[in-house]
């Protein structure tokens, strides 16, 4: 390759894995609760999911902004309804730990509870030694 010449070797882009978190009941909530939603909402959610995998932790607001500590929200908004994915990296993983519709205003506390409750029991039982079925990391978003 002569200098200035424009096709420049470029390091592959790094792409991230974005998980549902699984319950002990081996229901995945978030995944659930979209795939209830509009087909036409389901494909703009799985679009902020594929920004998430593209981007990681530079994806920028409005798309994603931090909510308490490392929890951080997803932001996906159709017409006047305002989505949100509760998540938090865990290594070289997203986990999608909780959705819902959010109303206006900062969200609610109690929606930080879920999404917290559901950390804590994806972290204790991914440390446990030995780990028992089912896996707290559900199927992978889109």
């Amino acid at each position: 390759m002569t200098p200035g010449n424009p096709e420049r070797s470029r390091a592959p882009r790094r792409t991230w894995t974005v998980k549902y978190y699984r319950a002990p009941d081996g229901s995945q909530p978030a995944d659930e609760f979209i795939d209830a939603q509009p087909p036409q909402a389901q494909a703009m959610i799985d679009n902020y999911l594929g920004r998430l995998a593209l981007f990681g932790p530079s994806l920028p607001f409005p798309s994603s902004s931090q909510v308490e500590g490392e929890l951080r929200e997803l932001r996906p908004d159709m017409g006047r309804t305002h989505y949100r994915l509760l998540y938090r990296r865990s290594d070289d993983l997203f986990i999608v730990l909780h959705a819902f519709i959010k109303s206006g205003g900062p969200i609610d506390q109690p929606e930080i509870e879920v999404a917290s409750r559901r950390w804590q029991d994806f972290k204790m039982r991914m440390d446990a030694d030995p780990r028992r079925p089912p896996s707290a990391i559900g199927r992978a978003a889109p």
